[in-house]
This record gives C-alpha cells, sequence and structure tokens, in this order.
C-alpha cells in the first residue's frame, strides 16, 4: 500500500509520525526528585480519610518512627516535595496524629484534624498521573543448621571480609548519595561478584560468614527479595536474617523473565507462580536466578524485622519507598487493594482498602514515585498478599502546617 501512495501523503504520514514520536521524547517528564515526587493537595479535594484495620498496629508502627528521628539532629531538615521540615517538626507531626488516634476517632474527626492542621501531599506516581505500583513483601519462614549437613547446603552468607562500599558524596557534592560497592584486585576498585560467581563458582569461600545453612534453594532465593526472614534451626535455635549490604549488581527480574520467556502469563504472575515454575523445572533454576545479579548479604538480630531505618517493621503498617525521594519515617496513607482469602488459602477477589503506614524501609526494586512496597508480615495471609499485589493506587504524606 504504501509504493503506492502519492508522495504528499508519504512526506505528510512521515512529518505525521516524526512529531508523534518527537514531541513524545522532548515532552517527556524528566525524572523526579526529592523536591517534585510529592505533590501538594488541597485539603477540600481530599476525601474521607478511612483505615481498614482500625488503626490496630498504626501506634505501635508510629512510635517506631518516633524512635528513628528521635537518633538524628532535630534540625535535620526533610523534603515534601517543594518543602522542607526540621525533624522536631516531623516529631510533633507524629506526636499529634499518635494522640488523636489513641482516642480511636472516626474516620470524619480524623479526617478533620488532618485537613485543617496538616499539609498533604500525592506522590507525583507514573507520568505524573499519581498512580502508584503497589507491590508487597512479607517474613519469610526457612530451615536450616549452623553447619553444612545432610539436606542443609545452601549458605545465608554475612557481609564478605573483602567488600568495600564507597560513599561517592565524600569525594563530590554531586554525587550526593550515591555509592559504589565493590572489591579491590590489582590496586583497582572493581564490581564485586555476582550471583553467578557466587552460586557457581564458589567465589566467597573463605570470604564471608555463614549465618545458615538452610535446605531450600528457591526459599533462599525469595529471602533475597524480601530482605529478611526468620531461619528456624534443626536445634530449636532460631536465627533472625536482616538485610546487610547487596554486591551492588543491579536487579533484575526473573519473574519479567519469565513472562518474556512465556513460561508464566502476565496475568498469572506471582511470587507463587514463580517457585511452582522453579520447582517444576529444577534444571532452570540456577539459569533463572542467575538472571538477578544482585546477590544479599545479611546480618543476625536479636529481634526483627528491621527496614532500612534500623528499626522494627509493623506488619501492615511499615511501607516501602525510594529514599531518594520520600521523606523517611513519615506518616502516610495508602490506597489500593488487598486480596480476600478462604480458608483453602486461595484469592476469592479483590477489595479496595485505604489505611495509615510510615515509610521506613526501601528495596532495589523501589525505585522512582510510582512504585511502593507494603511489609504484610509473616504468616499465610502475609504470604498470599505479597505474592500476589502487583496492583494500582495512590499514596499520600501528612505532616504538620509549619505554623501548628
Amino acid at each position: 500500500m504504501r509504493s503506492r501512495m502519492k508522495r504528499p501523503v508519504i512526506f505528510a504520514m512521515g512529518i505525521y509520525l516524526l512529531a508523534m514520536t518527537g514531541c513524545t521524547w522532548i515532552m517527556k517528564p524528566p525524572p523526579p526528585t526529592a523536591e517534585t515526587a510529592l505533590v501538594p493537595v488541597q485539603a477540600d479535594d481530599f476525601p474521607v480519610l478511612n483505615d481498614d484495620l482500625n488503626y490496630d498496629g498504626l501506634a505501635a508502627a508510629v512510635s517506631q518512627s518516633l524512635v528513628y528521628l528521635a537518633r538524628v539532629s532535630p534540625d535535620r531538615r526533610f523534603q515534601y516535595g517543594p518543602d522542607t521540615y526540621t525533624a522536631a517538626h516531623v516529631i510533633r507531626s507524629l506526636n499529634v496524629f499518635l494522640e488523636k488516634i489513641r482516642e480511636k476517632p472516626s474516620a470524619a474527626a480524623l479526617t478533620v484534624l488532618l485537613r485543617t492542621k496538616y499539609r498533604i501531599y500525592r506522590s507525583l506516581g507514573k507520568n505524573e498521573s499519581g498512580e502508584v505500583l503497589f507491590t508487597g513483601y512479607y517474613e519469610p519462614i526457612l530451615r536450616g543448621s549452623r553447619v553444612r549437613q545432610g539436606r542443609y547446603q545452601y549458605p545465608v552468607y554475612g557481609r564478605p571480609k573483602d567488600l568495600i562500599t564507597v560513599d561517592l558524596g565524600r569525594f563530590k557534592d554531586t554525587y550526593q548519595g550515591e555509592r559504589l560497592v565493590g572489591r579491590v584486585n590489582g590496586g583497582a576498585l572493581i564490581p564485586y561478584y555476582d550471583r553467578q560467581q557466587i552460586d557457581e563458582k564458589d567465589a566467597l569461600k573463605g570470604k564471608a560468614p555463614v549465618l545458615a545453612w538452610v535446605d531450600d534453594p528457591v526459599a533462599l532465593f525469595f529471602l533475597h527479595i524480601q530482605g529478611s526472614g526468620k531461619i528456624y534451626l534443626d536445634n530449636g535455635d532460631y536465627v533472625n536474617a536482616y538485610y546487610h549490604v547487596t554486591n551492588g549488581q543491579p536487579y533484575r527480574s526473573i519473574g519479567r523473565l519469565l513472562i518474556d520467556e512465556g513460561a508464566i502469563l502476565q496475568k498469572d504472575m506471582s511470587m507463587q507462580a514463580i517457585r511452582a515454575y522453579v520447582n517444576a523445572h529444577p534444571g532452570q533454576m540456577q539459569r533463572i536466578f542467575n538472571h538477578n545479579p544482585s546477590y544479599v548479604f545479611f546480618k543476625a538480630r536479636e529481634n526483627g524485622p528491621f527496614g532500612y531505618l534500623n528499626v522494627p517493621l509493623t506488619a501492615g503498617r511499615s511501607l516501602a519507598t525510594d529514599r531518594r525521594l520520600f521523606p523517611p519515617a513519615a506518616l502516610a496513607l495508602v490506597q489500593c487493594q488487598k486480596p480476600v482469602v478462604d480458608d483453602k488459602g486461595k484469592i476469592q477477589r479483590w477489595i479496595p482498602f485505604s489505611r495509615f503506614v510510615l515509610n521506613q524501609d526501601t528495596g532495589g526494586a523501589i525505585r522512582g514515585a510510582a512504585r511502593a512496597d507494603i511489609f504484610w508480615g509473616n504468616g499465610a495471609y502475609a504470604r498470599i498478599a505479597a505474592g500476589h499485589l502487583q496492583h494500582p493506587g495512590t499514596f499520600y504524606f501528612f505532616v504538620l502546617k509549619a505554623d501548628e
């Protein structure tokens, strides 16, 4: 057909396509920064604020944010989109909110407080639309041993002795917040070993402590993804394995790999679907895992799980976002969907929910203003919700007005 078109038509179509593609490229919004990732919202435009858990666990989560904020200088400033507030002001914001929720107020009463006393900010979201993709994470349970024996053959590594982290901000102001992870070889800093080198070539032999040996390589892989978990040992003891550092290699989604290869349909993708596929195709397991070169090293803690702020996470109340963009420890509200599960562990349907949370964690895959991760805790429901949640929603941040 195109060869039969007259030249002016071809030229016009070419200009149209050029304009469409060119303008799209030119008009593409710049990547969000801490100053642009949150957008102020008019209080009158904000709906009634509901909490689907009737405030259960919320006071505990707020208290953990207050623990973190008490550690920093009262004058430290936190960025809420175009505005900044001191740590002392954020503490006051949380304390006023905490005092109110201890009364178990109605949604309408709490809405009045937040509309009149607080400034409200919405995440910029995808393409500045406010839409955020929510996923979930949880605390997995593994079985292990202090020594390598029998079925316990897969190591949970601590931080290697030769791993080096470099804070680039110490060398140049424009690199503030950026860092490199690597090792020294021949006097030069080079990238650290990737997953394939660690798992298949025993690159960490004699270089890293082993917290425990576990019996399930698939569970171990998901421990890396979740960032923390509990390992019950064969001697009756247990280890709280907590994220310490990564090898600095990029995170790549094996879920996306399996979708691209046609192994799992996108509509069926979940953590459970990945586990089922890998268990059914053990010969492909290491190849699939190696697609993600990122590797997590752990440390043991008495309590947990802990988030990025080094305070315990609260099930259903702790949120993970991009730490470069959003204020740590801040009060937020998420609006998304959650699964309704029957007594056999099957999801019957998804229903909308609204819930107050605290921004207390981050993650290697949580990047940009259009991503957030909800911590669901542990247990069967947490595993199901975390494994299947891939739904759009919105989230908002709250802080007392500057003159309050």
